[in-house]
This record gives structure tokens, C-alpha cells and sequence, in this order.
């Protein structure tokens, strides 16, 4: 499932966007402000930003130009009031890939999301690994392996951040009992099937190191 972080501080449009998303089968999280939308992007690992932006604390253009000089290349989309020519300039000047003027056809929004996202191709490579992000099959060699399918999102958690560290709390939603024990068998599990290395970053979680 793709999960979109969503920062707008208006109370009924970000309930009616988040509602309109989810049924469209994106998970979303909501910010307020843009030193809440901080912590969560620094928490959660997120396909999309919809951000709006004249938010408090921090707006929407300081907030992905931060995450971009992190190296956050996460695609991102503003969603505001403001039709100058120069809010356009800084909007994508600050790394935005696409800039939505308020107010705006929901439709319209939404086939942009779908059009930004499934650019990415549903077949993620890792070494010798395939894995069909479509069906949840995964070959290794052309041979199909069986993994219970808890481990698979796990692992497809793991293989949209290579390189980056996956909060282990992240990895833990996955599971309909959570524990740190059932989290370190499941790893266990994938390591030995798919004969790959997975790093514990100490405190923080764990992530599949770039090729």
C-alpha cells in the first residue's frame, strides 16, 4: 500500500482528503504544521508529500526544501491558495514535482497521485532478488519463493528505502501482533530464504545497504 503524508492545517479539507486517499487505497497521514510533518517524515517512510502551503511554523516550501537538502527525493506535491507566478517559482524551485492550485477538482487530484505513483515500476530488482510489487511474488534466479506474506511486506518495506534506515515501529504495523521478537524471527526468516543481509541500525531499525 503507498502511504502519503498530507500537511494542511484545515480541519474539513484534511479529513475529506484523507477519506477521498484512503478509499483510493492510499494510506494517509495527516500533519498540521510543518515541524509535525518534520517528525513524522522522519518516523515513516512515504511514497507522496501533499502539502499545503501557508502552515504554521514551518510552511510548505521551507519543509521540502529541508527534506530535499536531506536527500529526500520522495515525490511532492503542493496543494494551496496561492496562483502567483512567483509562489509557483519557489514551489518548484524548493523541489516540488508538481504544484496544484486550490481550489481543485478532486478527480483532477487524484489522477495526478495515480499518474506520479505508478511511474514507479511494480517490479523492485535487489541483487538476484525480483520482487512484483503487483502480485507479491518474488523470484530469486527465476525461481518463485514462498514467503508468508507478512514477511513480503516486510520486505517490500525494506526494498522501497534501500539505503535508508526503516523505523522499526514502521515494520512493526505490519504485523497484527506486534513484538520486537516476532519482528526479529520474521527478519530471520527472510535472511535465510532470500540469502540477503539485513541491517539492524541499533535503536532505530533496519534497512537493506545499496548494491
Amino acid at each position: 500500500m503507498y502511504k502519503i503524508l498530507l500537511l494542511e492545517d484545515d480541519e474539513i479539507l484534511s479529513q475529506t482528503l484523507k477519506e477521498l486517499l484512503e478509499d483510493r487505497g492510499y494510506q494517509t497521514l495527516i500533519a498540521k504544521n510543518g515541524n509535525a510533518a518534520l517528525d513524522i517524515s522522519f518516523e515513516n517512510s512515504f511514497d507522496l508529500y501533499l502539502l499545503d502551503v501557508n502552515v504554521p511554523f514551518l510552511n510548505g516550501f521551507d519543509f521540502l526544501k529541508e527534506l530535499r537538502d536531506s536527500g529526500d527525493k520522495t515525490p511532492a506535491f503542493f496543494i494551496t491558495a496561492l496562483r502567483d507566478i512567483e509562489s509557483l517559482s519557489k514551489g518548484f524551485n524548493s523541489g516540488a514535482d508538481d504544484y496544484i492550485k486550490k481550489p481543485f477538482d478532486f478527480d483532477e487530484l487524484l489522477i495526478r497521485i495515480d499518474a506520479k505513483l505508478n511511474i514507479k515500476d511494480s517490479k523492485i530488482k535487489y541483487k538476484d532478488i525480483e520482487f512484483n510489487a503487483d502480485d507479491f511474488t518474488i523470484k530469486k534466479d527465476n525461481k518463485i519463493l514462498k514467503l508468508p506474506q507478512i514477511d513480503k511486506e516486510i520486505f517490500l518495506l525494506l526494498l522501497k528505502n534501500i539505503g535508508k534506515t526503516v523505523n522499526k515501529n514502521e515494520l512493526l504495523d505490519t504485523m497484527e501482533k506486534p513484538t520486537d521478537l516476532a519482528l526479529r524471527v520474521h527478519l530471520s526468516k527472510i535472511k535465510k530464504i532470500l540469502n540477503i543481509d539485513i541491517l539492524n541500525v541499533r535503536g532505530q531499525g533496519y534497512r537493506l545497504e545499496e548494491i
